[in-house]
């Protein structure tokens, strides 16, 4: 029934070890108790153990001081039976040593109840936090009850403690006055005296109380130099503003505002006026703290039995569930909060986006070539090899792979491609240049989708040729593309391209314009504008815009145009067979649609996390 005694961080040896001259194991033989039959005569005498100090024991009445020295040990000791857990910090006395004694002091308790927890922790020398604790996991297993109640009272702050020895600010400018008179001083000297943030304070609540006064002194004019230099005019002397003196106007004062604080610190009251006061000087501060009433409860008891949590297998092949006590369930607990990713902007309008193609009447591309040959991506659109955009400055080549061979290309379709390229055809004169195969397969990172477009219109031709039929499609895709670009707050060397196409007979400009403007209706954004442009692979080509009202400005956020019959002939399609298209980049309108004004703040390393947690539902094609 004994528990340990403890002192600091160590413990203490065995009492019954000290009482039959033996000493705890693992203690040095040099620290043995003084009064042991192996000691030698002549040390019984009251020292202090290798700790420092007496050890001390608090009883269930009381608390008193044993003259037994401390000694060194790796045992645990015990205390006599019916006794305390000797005092220690809350890192030495664990939660189950602070139950179990909370138990025990319970069970003897004339009334059954502790009533204040703050004395009954501080009697224990623990903090009121570990008791806390303990009280709480006890209450949740019914074995103690517990009744909170709130207190509050008035603290000093750390400047107001500052003036519990030197006095009141304004006390400490008075006496400095006071040391000075009759001359008195000047603000400059008084800073210096008692500091400057003390005599700013303390002079204006010393002019408020009439302790010191202000006497405005004459300026002074600069004495002439003895020998002046000869000059045309002669300055006249400048005037020298004098400082103003203070005096003392009181000759003995009462430091009211240091009594209040000596006050406060003391546990005293205080009055509505005198609070308000110090509270206007922010001296003192409310400070709250929680008592708790602990008693038995329904399920008291002097030791806690562990409740089994599940039901397992071996509980069922015999009877020990039928004794087992089982922890409740707390079915109106909160579970953890979900640490599941969150869906970034750009993946909202992908979406949304797509949901718009699909209910035009749109079939997604495959887009899973992010690497591509210079031919897909370039030539197949009768782009020239001379072209800038072909060039390092424009575009990433890669080093290994670098090429893609000629034999993984459509050989007749490459011969088409040179020949329209050099030749041209079909109303064509071509570019009449020496097309070069080793250009054509050089391997880049894609620089748009239009590269995907070729392959499917090439696919749709290849159907063509086989069957005799064609069949209209509508083709889109969303995925990302590379282009060696300068990085500013609207452009990236890295986005996302948003392209659709429509292959059909008899489609002109007006088709083209129609499409756009109910895509772009489609996605809640109805002002934009078309400005003509040039591309290789379209004619007529349009630019297209919209208005950025974070930026208060016309935004270029997209490409159209109608594809060119040096590209589509080559690939087999009918001559009647016309196909408009349309890009844009994701990037844009979601800055738009989330009020977004740097590029780099949506997409790469400097996005805000915060943000992808926390921006709104895309409602693109739900209003």
């Amino acid at each position: 029934g004994g528990r340990a005694c403890r002192r600091g961080s160590r413990r203490t040896a065995p009492r019954r070890a000290a009482r039959r001259g033996g000493h705890a194991r693992g203690e040095p033989r040099a620290w043995r108790h003084p009064g042991s039959a192996s000691a030698h005569r002549g040390t019984a005498r009251r020292v202090r153990g290798p700790l420092g100090g007496f050890h001390r024991h608090r009883g269930i009445t009381g608390r008193h001081r044993s003259p037994r020295p401390c000694v060194r040990a790796f045992s645990s000791c015990r205390a006599p039976p019916g006794g305390r857990v000797c005092g220690g910090t809350e890192g030495e006395m664990g939660e189950r040593s602070v139950e179990s004694q909370l138990l025990s002091d319970l069970s003897t308790a004339a009334d059954g109840c502790i009533d204040d927890s703050v004395a009954y922790a501080r009697d224990l020398g623990i903090d009121h936090k570990v008791l806390v604790g303990a009280v709480r996991s006890l209450s949740s297993c019914e074995m103690v009850a517990c009744e909170e109640e709130a207190h509050t009272r008035w603290v000093l702050t750390k400047e107001a403690t500052g003036y519990l020895d030197a006095g009141s600010p304004e006390a400490q400018v008075f006496r400095a006055v006071a040391s000075s008179m009759p001359e008195g001083m000047t603000m400059t000297q008084l800073r210096d005296a008692v500091g400057g943030d003390t005599a700013g304070v303390g002079f204006k609540q010393a002019m408020s109380l009439k302790w010191v006064s202000v006497r405005k002194t004459e300026s002074k004019k600069e004495e002439a130099p003895q020998n002046p230099a000869p000059a045309s005019g002669e300055a006249k002397p400048k005037k020298v503003k004098q400082e103003p003196v203070i005096l003392a106007q009181a000759s003995d004062i009462e430091d009211g505002t240091h009594k209040l604080l000596n006050s406060v610190n003391q546990g005293g009251s205080l009055s509505d006026k005198e609070v308000a006061q110090l509270k206007k000087r922010k001296l003192i501060a409310q400070e709250t703290w929680r008592v708790y009433k602990v008693s038995r409860g329904p399920k008291f008891a002097l030791e806690r039995k562990k409740e089994a949590t599940d039901l397992t297998r071996d509980m069922l092949a015999g009877d020990a569930w039928l004794q087992l006590p089982f922890k409740r369930y707390n079915f109106n607990a909160l579970g953890r909060d979900t640490l599941g990713g969150h869906l970034h902007p750009l993946l909202k309008v992908r979406t949304q986006f797509r949901k718009i193609f699909v209910r035009m009447g749109f079939e997604e591309m495959p887009t899973n070539r992010f690497v591509e040959s210079s031919f897909w991506n370039f030539d197949t659109l009768f782009q020239p090899q001379q072209h800038p955009a072909r060039d390092a400055h424009d575009t990433f080549f890669l080093t290994n792979p670098s090429v893609t061979p000629a034999s993984n290309l459509p050989q007749d379709y490459v011969e088409r491609v040179k020949k329209m390229h050099e030749d041209g055809g079909h109303g064509s004169v071509g570019y009449g240049y020496n097309w070069k195969l080793s250009e054509a397969e050089k391997n880049i990172l894609r620089t748009h989708t239009t590269a995907v477009s070729s392959r499917m219109l090439y696919k749709l031709a290849k159907q063509y040729e086989a069957d005799g039929k064609f069949t209209p499609k509508r083709y889109f895709s969303i995925d990302r593309v590379f282009r060696n670009e300068s990085v500013d707050r609207t452009h990236l060397a890295e986005f996302h391209q948003c392209e659709g196409l429509v292959a059909d007979r008899g489609l002109s400009l007006a088709h083209l314009l129609g499409t756009i403007e109910q895509f772009f209706r489609n996605i809640g954004m109805s002002d934009i504008k078309f400005k003509p442009a040039y591309n290789p692979y379209t004619e007529p080509s349009m630019e297209i815009f919209a208005f950025h009202p974070g930026l208060g400005k016309w935004v270029e956020i997209g490409n159209s145009g109608v594809f060119r019959p040096e590209m589509l002939r080559p690939m087999g399609l009918p001559e009647d067979v016309s196909v408009i298209a349309w890009g844009l980049s994701l990037e844009r309108p979601t800055m738009i649609l989330y009020g977004i004004q740097n590029i780099r703040d949506l997409f790469g390393h400097k996005v805000d996390l915060e943000m992808m947690k926390t921006n709104p539902v895309c409602r693109i094609g739900l209003d």
